[in-house]
């Protein structure tokens, strides 16, 4: 359990409880306190700082709101897992979460041979009421759940459930053949909905990076659409820019 040691300076222009948040973070930053450390809370650290409960309450969401902290029902508040940042490239999560030393899993909750409809089709560009796979997983990342990912494949070419419990979608594609050139994507955020909160565990209407993908083979096929969201507490896309 860690327990700030703030000494406050009750006559700075500086909020008490960005006094107090400050220390934490600074702690949280250089390693002092690891991922999963459990934090004093808000009733006991008013308590011992002699500041309103509202103020140590504040300083504890200031670093939620920033990611560095979580609240866990039933456990209480603590520091949050490391950040994953993940480059922009043509590339599966599976395969990024494994380069980075993290253990991923994936729990495919979804795998289902369906006829495509308009929108799909058009995205695939095959014809309305052609089969196609339909795969909805949760990727987790040493244990906790990062995303979750619906994708719709091209029937002839798409992995088994097995194959996708054992491997990411684009490593079980290779396995059959496929070689990705180039993809399309488009990367947003918005609110996730009651039920995407649930599963990714995160509070009501927490903020969920999304990324849309259409995956093309060196055969100019079009191989899959997907629509991924993603936890913005944990997870960050990454670019570089070159100048021209």
């Amino acid at each position: 359990m860690y327990r700030p040691q703030v000494h406050l300076d009750r006559a700075s222009p500086v909020p008490l409880y960005h006094q107090i948040s400050s220390v934490v973070q600074e702690a949280i930053v250089s390693g002092e306190l690891p991922p999963h450390t459990r934090i004093e809370n808000e009733l006991a650290l008013a308590d011992r700082l002699q500041v309103s409960r509202p103020t140590a309450r504040r300083a504890l969401q200031e670093l939620v709101d920033k990611g560095m902290l979580v609240r866990k029902r039933g456990v209480g508040t603590e520091v949050a897992p490391e950040l994953i940042r993940r480059s922009v490239e043509l590339t599966s999560l599976h395969d990024d979460l494994a380069a980075a030393g993290r253990e991923p899993r994936t729990e495919v909750l979804e795998h289902e041979l369906r006829p495509a409809d308009d929108e799909i089709a058009g995205r695939l560009q095959i014809e309305v009421g052609t089969d196609v796979v339909v795969v909805r997983r949760l990727r987790y990342a040493d244990g906790e759940p990062l995303a979750l990912m619906t994708n719709y494949v091209r029937a002839e070419l798409a992995p088994s459930r097995a194959d996708l419990e054992r491997a990411g979608l684009y490593a079980a594609l290779r396995e059959r053949g496929v070689r990705l050139r180039l993809a399309h994507q488009t990367i947003g955020a918005r609110q996730a909905t009651a039920a995407e909160a649930r599963t990714l565990m995160e509070p009501a209407r927490a903020a969920v990076l999304t990324m849309e993908r259409l995956a093309i083979a060196d055969s100019d096929t079009v191989v899959e659409f997907g629509r991924h969201i993603y936890r913005a507490s944990r997870y960050t896309f990454q670019t570089t820019l070159l100048a021209r």
